[in-house]
């Protein structure tokens, strides 16, 4: 019993040191940010209404945790990884993909040093860049990372075709044009 007890302990502890994983973490986050969302905000000078939810996406929270470590174990700091990926590039590879919808949106907010959500999120809302990126109504999915003060969120919005505009891109009378997704800060 004692082994049972010190081997649940054990797993606690490493939840809460690798708590990107636990659905505390990821519903702490979401209701931080939505909360600010349902309201609407000012992100410097400009006033962005209330915007819809965000709902927690494992691929970009993928993502994040990727860049979140790989700053921390290289050293750096930038939304550009030092082997020269892009946020698009570390979104898509982790699975974020945007072929085959109408529209795709990402962004991401970094940050270093801040010892809790509370702390990191009050950062991002002050930092008018940030703030326009957590209120931005074309962003509809989050995934977040914390990893040795490392702090990454990856943002992402895809709109489906509707019924009406599937049947004429199969008819072939939609033709599709793949452009370059829009980013944010």
């Amino acid at each position: 019993m004692k082994k049972l007890i010190l081997l649940f302990a054990a797993l606690l502890f490493l939840d809460n040191v690798y708590g990107q994983s636990s659905k505390k973490f990821r519903t702490e986050f979401l209701n931080s940010i939505n909360a600010t969302r349902q309201k609407g905000c000012n992100c410097g000078s400009k006033y962005f209404p209330p915007a819809p939810p965000l709902t927690w996406n494992n691929d970009l929270e993928d993502a994040a945790v990727g860049h979140a470590k790989d700053m921390a174990r290289q050293n750096y700091f930038s939304h550009d990884s030092k082997d020269g990926r892009s946020m698009e590039d570390r979104i898509v590879y982790a699975g974020y993909k945007f072929k085959g919808f109408k529209s795709f949106a990402i962004g991401e907010n970094i940050a270093q040093g801040q010892l809790s959500i509370a702390e990191v999120m009050a950062g991002w809302f002050k930092s008018e860049g940030h703030c326009r990126n957590l209120m931005n109504p074309d962003f509809k999915e989050v995934g977040v990372a914390e990893y040795k003060t490392y702090w990454v969120q990856d943002f992402g919005g895809r709109t489906s075709f509707s019924a009406q505009q599937q049947k004429l891109i199969k008819s072939g009378k939609y033709k599709l044009i793949q452009e370059k997704p829009v980013e944010g800060h």
